[in-house]
């Protein structure tokens, strides 16, 4: 479906029952990501939750409309809640979207029930850490001037945006599928100005952590061990600031844990978000 969200045109689905409680789902990798991954992952939580899944603005099937700026991702989210007629919401969000469910908590409190926090963080600390990860690899076709252009905003086209991530893509599973990969870049809508906007002007300044404190909600964090590109400690300093946070650690996972531990994860959203997840406040698995 399609529907005008502050004059950008966007894609978005709905699945489940409206009369349930509602989960937002919000994407990674602006201008790179879209809500396909998330549908495929968290689909049946629709026998128990109403669903909500959108192609963020300059991302997937949604439409270039600038500006592409954490304030103005946070008001189309707001803005579709409000035309779905929706009250206080769940928000999900993984890596990059993990930073927009933050500043929508933020900002939005009167409409946030809860929200999950998986493999992200409250600031950019991690940008050189993550290069350094990836140059660590030695993996072919990697290197630190298309690392750097790649993490600063500096792509240069569509088909280099596609050419500096198929050298990381392997970076992001623990188990390599080469087919998989491949079909992967193929499939993805490239929006090369978003991820620029995103990473070169965006997150110069991004950091939540002085605020986080004022997140009233209950939180489940989530991190991977393997992560190469938001390392536990990321998580750990959202736990530490927000005062309803449930941490949990995937030990032998890493950055796509959610797609290769799926059936696990989506079990620990079910306790969370019924609140059987109590003590201790740090799981482990």
């Amino acid at each position: 479906m399609k529907k005008v969200i502050n004059g950008c045109e966007m894609y978005y689905e709905v699945l489940g029952n409206p009369e349930n409680e509602t989960i937002f789902f919000v994407h990674g990798g602006p201008g790179l990501g879209d809500c396909r991954g998330d549908i495929n992952t968290f689909q049946d939580l629709s026998d128990s939750f109403q669903l909500v899944f959108m192609d963020m603005r300059g991302s997937g099937r949604s439409a270039d409309v600038p500006p592409y700026t954490h304030e103005q991702w946070v008001d189309d989210l707001n803005e579709l809640r409000n035309q779905l007629g929706v009250g206080k919401i769940i928000l999900h969000g993984a890596s990059y979207g993990g930073f927009i469910v933050q500043e929508f908590a933020l900002r939005y409190p009167e409409h946030t029930k809860a929200i999950l926090l998986n493999v992200t963080a409250a600031d950019n600390d991690h940008h050189h850490l993550a290069i350094d990860n990836a140059l660590r690899s030695n993996l072919p076709g990697i290197d630190e001037e298309g690392l750097t252009r790649l993490f600063e905003g500096y792509v240069k086209s569509n088909e280099d945006f596609k050419a500096l991530y198929q050298a990381i893509l392997p970076l992001y599973t623990m188990e390599q599928d080469m087919e998989a990969q491949k079909q992967k870049l193929d499939q993805i809508f490239y929006h090369y100005q978003t991820h620029n906007d995103a990473f070169h002007q965006n997150l110069k300044h991004f950091d939540l952590k002085p605020k986080l404190h004022n997140i009233k909600v209950p939180a489940m964090v989530t991190a991977g061990e393997r992560d190469w590109i938001c390392p536990p400690v990321c998580s750990e300093n959202i736990v530490s600031r927000i005062p309803q946070a449930k941490y949990i650690l995937f030990k032998e996972y890493g950055h796509s844990l959610v797609r290769e531990q799926g059936d696990k994860y989506k079990g620990l959203m079910r306790q969370f978000l019924n609140e059987e997840i109590t003590e201790p406040k740090t799981l482990v698995y």
